[in-house]
C-alpha cells in the first residue's frame, strides 16, 4: 500500500518563505502529522484543512518549529471540537513538552497536564507501532542537541525521516544495507557549520548508493541559490504531494 506526503513546510526553524519543516503523512484515510510547529496551524489553513483532518499528531522533539503550533490545536481540540487530538510522543518527552513548552500558555482550571488536552500514546524508540493499515512508524533516538532527546521516524520500514540530527553516515548506510531503506528524507543546513544539523557538504560526502536516496528538507531560505550544486539530491517541496513507494 502506497502512501502520500505532504510538507506543510520545509524550512529551518527560521524560515519565513518555506514555514517550518512539518508534513503530512496519509494512508488510506488515516492522517498523520509529523510535528506541529508554530507555523503549522496557518499552513494547514492554506490548504483548506481543519483539525478534523488530522487523525494524529507525532512529536519528534520539543524545540518550537516542531511544537510551537500545538497549543492552538490543543485549545481548538478542546474549545471548538470537543475532543482530545490524538498524540504520538516519545514517553520520554512527555514531561519536558509539558512542564517547559506548554505549561506556561495552557494550563488553568480543567488542564493541569498534557492528558487534558491530548489523548497522550506514548511511544518507545526502536519499536514498531502500527497506527492504521498500510502505517507504522518507528522512533529512532538520534543525536541534536546534547543533553536533549531527540528522535527521527521510520515510515513503513522503508522511509527515513530524519527530524533534526546531527550528520551520522553510519546510521544512514546501515538503514540503506540492512534495514533496505529507500527513501531519506533529511534535514539539511545550507551554510556550515552545522552544528545541530547535518550540512549539505556532509550529507554531499555519503556514497553514491546512500545519497541517491536523499532527499533534502528543513533548509534555509536561500534554497534557490543551492538549486543544482547538491550532487543530485532532490530538495522536497513545501504543499506538493509525494506518493511513496514512488
Amino acid at each position: 500500500m502506497s502512501i502520500e506526503l505532504q510538507m506543510l513546510g520545509t524550512g529551518n526553524a527560521f524560515a519565513k518563505k518555506y514555514y517550518n519543516n512539518n508534513a503530512l503523512v496519509q494512508a488510506g484515510d488515516y492522517t498523520l502529522m509529523i510535528d506541529c510547529g508554530i507555523t503549522a496551524p496557518a499552513a494547514l489553513h492554506e490548504l483548506g484543512k481543519d483539525l478534523n483532518d488530522i487523525d494524529a499528531i507525532l512529536i519528534t522533539h520539543i524545540h518550537g518549529d516542531h511544537v510551537g503550533g500545538l497549543e492552538e490545536l490543543g485549545f481548538r481540540g478542546k474549545f471548538v471540537h470537543n475532543r482530545k487530538p490524538v498524540l504520538y510522543i516519545a514517553s520520554t518527552l512527555i514531561r519536558p513538552l509539558w512542564e517547559h513548552t506548554l505549561y506556561g500558555g495552557m494550563s488553568q482550571e480543567g488542564i493541569e497536564q498534557l492528558e487534558d488536552v491530548f489523548d497522550v500514546k506514548p511511544l518507545v524508540a526502536d519499536q514498531s507501532v502500527q497506527l492504521a493499515e498500510g502505517l507504522t512508524v518507528e522512533l529512532i533516538q538520534t543525536p541534536h542537541i546534547e543533553g536533549k532527546n531527540s528522535y527521527s521516524v521510520l515510515i513503513n520500514n522503508e522511509i527515513f525521516y530524519s527530524a533534526d540530527m546531527k550528520f551520522h553516515s553510519d546510521l544512514l548506510e546501515q538503514l540503506v544495507h540492512d534495514r533496505g531503506v529507500k527513501q531519506i528524507l533529511h534535514d539539511c543546513q545550507l551554510h556550515p557549520p552545522g552544528i545541530v544539523h547535518a550540512t549539505l557538504d556532509e550529507l554531499m560526502s555519503l556514497p553514491e548508493a546512500v545519497r541517491s536516496r536523499v532527499k533534502l528538507m528543513h533548509y534555509n531560505d536561500d534554497k534557490d541559490d543551492f538549486e543544482g550544486q547538491t550532487a543530485g539530491m532532490e530538495f522536497l517541496e513545501q504543499h506538493r504531494i509525494y506518493r511513496f513507494p514512488e
